[in-house]
């Protein structure tokens, strides 16, 4: 059952004309993708526009597709590439953008965060719970210096070892080592109540 392959012959076999392969790979992985391409740019709006080019990007290269590192390596690096293109395009917007919302008020800048839908056997108190703490470790992440914020996500929502972010980033496993540890060191003191 195609459902039991991994993502290396999944992508094997979509480059060989098995659509529904490419469908796997994608309800496997759309989620992490998102969240990191949203807690990158902050934006619901572009987050979508990134992530839907991140698969076309993905479309377009199935028949160059080599299995030389995971999917998932291949997959955020295509990511990483889309959103450092993003920013060079949008960079006098986006500074606007961040300009605008470190003066609107933390809760009015992320409304696209409570509109993601919930259980509905959950309790309100339970509900509000959940959003503070959501609220509160997307606030730390983007307090993080963006390097650091990068390797994280990467981790966390890519699932990838400290060599495949450094393959994705282009840098040393060392820096990516110490970028992961600073991240981790920060994250811990901004939400050492939470712990």
């Amino acid at each position: 059952m195609q459902t039991d392959w991994s993502d290396e012959r999944l992508m094997l076999a979509y480059r060989a004309g098995d659509a529904n392969a490419f469908t796997i790979l994608y309800r496997r992985h759309r989620g992490p993708l998102y969240r990191y391409l949203a807690r990158q740019c902050g934006s619901a709006a572009e987050a979508d526009e990134l992530h839907q080019d991140v698969w076309l990007k993905v479309v377009h290269a199935r028949r160059q597709y080599e299995p030389l590192a995971r999917f998932l390596t291949w997959l955020f690096r295509i990511a990483r590439h889309r959103l450092i293109d993003h920013y060079r395009q949008h960079a006098r917007h986006l500074l606007a953008h961040y300009e605008a919302a470190a003066d609107e008020d933390a809760e009015g800048s992320e409304d696209w965060i409570e509109r993601l839908p919930a259980a509905s056997e959950e309790m309100p108190h339970v509900l509000h719970e959940r959003h503070d703490t959501a609220r509160r470790i997307s606030l730390a992440l983007a307090e993080l210096p963006p390097l650091q914020r990068e390797v994280f996500l990467l981790a966390e929502e890519g699932q990838l070892t400290l060599e495949e972010i450094a393959a994705a980033t282009g840098c040393g496993r060392e820096t990516t080592k110490s970028r992961m540890r600073y991240a981790l060191v920060r994250l811990r003191k901004s939400l050492q109540d939470l712990l």
